[in-house]
């Protein structure tokens, strides 16, 4: 029986274990250096086709239908003009079985959490050594215990220590020079706009969407902003959450954003957005990365859970089918979808009115 030990409980690690567990000849386990796996409430993420189907494969149609949404369209809205510039219908992309669906992340990790045995996670784990010798893998973590595996599988997010272990270098990501503004609003404050669809607001350095989460009232409300950040800034953490930041943020959008919506926005968080640099091909045979840890994307294609679940269904395939074309094929489509998430970020940020013009009308 091949062991794999997977590192990170987040949303790439949690599906690939759930696959996992379909097939026999497998000793599964995962590490996550978090006390607990963090299933508040407090953001949402979009689905696409593709990764629904996926989910399907482990059961999530069979989702409480309270806790989902399934949008019919995404509607475009000029900030500038304070108009509606065009829709795109993603229903039909939908089957009988797997539909575009939003709903909150925390569903979603609870879902794949709850389909696992409890003790499959060991959490207060973090690795600080990894040795590999003919056979096998060995991990050393920091509390000195350590583990013996066939296969690695690194899935500990945008700032994975594990990425740095096996590359023997410290490998960061960058600041994207972009904050996210998220938060939530009542779907009865929001005026002007279809309840039922995504809406994409395009404005002068920022953007934003306003989109359901289930069959409740509450909508999710996520900002991009292009913000400039000094180094001091980018490593004090605590400055984000700080009333007095939060408040000159908002005071930003404040000539953009709907002074009704701006007004009424809860539970307003802000955090920097970090990007992968690049990505690193590792040589190891047998140690393998997926989710942000491979590569963290700019979010303008609101790709980033889909990404993470591709990530882990392709890996579960290649160890199926005993090839070695996972890297190959992930960088090759890695490469393809951040070079349209650049491109959908320059154009949603617009700040000339030449250029805008042009954006709206085509």
């Amino acid at each position: 029986m091949k062991k794999i030990a997977i590192i990170g409980a987040g949303i790439s690690g949690l599906f690939f274990a759930n696959l996992l567990r379909q097939k026999s000849g497998f000793d599964i386990s995962i590490y996550e250096k978090n006390n607990s796996i963090n299933i508040e409430k407090g953001y949402g993420i979009q689905l696409s086709v593709n990764s629904v189907n996926l989910l399907n494969k482990i059961g999530f149609k069979n989702i409480n239908i309270t806790n989902k949404f399934n949008p019919k369209k995404v509607d475009f809205y000029s900030l500038i003009k304070s108009k509606k510039i065009c829709d795109l219908d993603i229903s039909i992309f939908n089957s009988n079985d797997a539909k575009y669906t939003t709903l909150q992340r925390s569903s979603l990790i609870d879902f794949l959490h709850q389909k696992l045995p409890s003790n499959l996670i060991q959490y207060n784990k973090s690795v600080i050594k990894i040795k590999e010798t003919a056979k096998n893998i060995i991990l050393i973590f920091e509390d000195n215990s350590k583990l013996e595996c066939d296969y690695l599988v690194i899935s500990d997010g945008v700032f994975s220590s594990t990425k740095s272990i096996i590359a023997n270098k410290k490998i960061e990501p960058i600041y994207s020079k972009s904050i996210a503004i998220r938060g939530t609003i009542n779907k009865y404050m929001v005026k002007n706009i279809d309840y039922n669809n995504i809406s994409l607001f395009l404005g002068s350095n920022f953007h934003s969407v306003i989109y359901p989460l289930d069959k409740g009232n509450e909508l999710n409300f996520i900002g991009i902003l292009e913000k400039k950040l000094n180094k001091i800034q980018m490593k004090d953490y605590s400055l984000f959450n700080e009333r007095s930041f939060i408040s000159s943020i908002m005071g930003e959008l404040s000539n953009q954003i709907d002074q009704n919506i701006l007004k009424n926005i809860k539970n307003i968080k802000c955090f920097p957005i970090y990007i992968s640099k690049e990505i690193y091909k590792t040589e190891h045979k047998n140690i393998f990365l997926i989710g942000d840890a491979f590569f963290a994307l700019p979010p303008t294609l609101a790709q980033g859970a889909s990404k993470s679940i591709d990530d882990a269904y392709e890996l579960y395939k290649n160890l199926e089918n005993n090839n070695n074309f996972f890297l190959k094929k992930r960088i090759k489509k890695i490469k393809m979808i951040n070079k349209r998430s650049k491109i959908n970020y320059f154009a949603f940020h617009l700040s000339s009115n030449q250029l805008t013009f042009v954006r709206d009308i085509i």
